[in-house]
């Protein structure tokens, strides 16, 4: 007997369509591969490590109303933003700082990428009188929705901003009344392409700005869980060596390993990025400069 397909009709035969092997970006691949060890785990220990569920336990004397803002609705987080948009390229005006803070006297910790500012409010809820906190975010609607949660806390302390940090950190901190004692970058986009690095906030004309308008014995604290980045970060803060020191050369409880990563977070909360990489089983590496006096 001969062959049966020999006998159809070439045109008729099914034809099976080969597509080409899938490439998985960095974030698809961790997620499919954290989402697989946890769906692996018993269900009473799924419930244990789900890291919204801890960002809800760490955050959760904040007590911040789960309906948003008919202006922001819901909000999702985009993982990179071009900060080079010709759109976010324009400085924007410093605000009136006595309008905006209680006393705006106080020494001031600045963070920038403040994310959904979660942080930024519990440390403020807890340092009302101490300190103020100012929060640059390249997203709009986080910043709303922040500014929201800031009047639904009745805080006088704290204040979030619609910026691009890398042209109008400078502007804004020079004109800020008090010291400026603490700049935090913490898990920014880490924009992985090569050709994409100079999207990075961590750039000299910043890290220039950061040392100029810090006061003597002032500190910036950076982190990631991306290696390339927080290395990056490093080179970039350790290029300043004759105005800034790492802090466990002047701090000895700040421990570090023997690369000189501090081995634990000294802000007394983690933030939410920190939580989820955590979570996922990854590692944050830490820096933290201080000013020399």
């Amino acid at each position: 007997m001969g062959c049966i397909s020999c006998a159809i009709p070439i045109f008729l035969r099914p034809t099976i369509i080969r597509s080409p092997p899938l490439k998985l970006s960095f974030y698809t691949f961790r997620r499919r591969t954290a989402a697989a060890a946890y769906s692996a785990l018993p269900s009473s220990e799924r419930e244990e490590i789900r890291s919204p569920e801890l960002v809800a336990r760490q955050y959760a004397d904040l007590n911040l109303s789960d309906k948003f803002c008919e202006e922001v609705g819901h909000v999702r987080i985009r993982q990179h933003v071009n900060p080079l948009r010709s759109t976010l390229m324009i400085p924007v005006e410093p605000p009136d700082w006595n309008a905006v803070y209680e006393d705006a006297t106080l020494p001031l910790m600045v963070d920038i990428g403040s994310g959904s500012g979660r942080f930024l409010l519990w440390l403020a809820k807890n340092n009302p009188a101490s300190r103020n906190y100012l929060g640059l975010e390249i997203r709009p609607k986080l910043v709303t929705r922040a500014e929201h949660w800031v009047n639904e806390l009745a805080l006088k302390n704290i204040h979030f901003i619609f910026a691009n940090a890398t042209v109008s950190f400078e502007q804004l901190v020079s004109t800020y009344p008090g010291p400026l004692i603490l700049v935090s970058i913490l898990c920014p986009d880490p924009h992985f392409k090569k050709k994409h690095h100079k999207r990075r906030v961590v750039q000299k004309p910043l890290v220039e700005s950061i040392v100029r308008g810090l006061v003597p014995g002032g500190q910036i604290f950076v982190q990631s869980d991306i290696a390339d980045v927080a290395l990056d970060m490093r080179d970039y803060f350790d290029a300043e060596s004759e105005k800034l020191v790492h802090i466990d050369t002047v701090d000895p409880n700040m421990v570090c390993d023997n690369e000189g990563w501090l081995i634990n977070n000294p802000m007394g909360i983690r933030t939410e990025r920190e939580i989820h990489a955590e979570s996922e089983g990854s590692r944050m590496f830490r820096r933290m400069y201080q000013k020399q006096r």
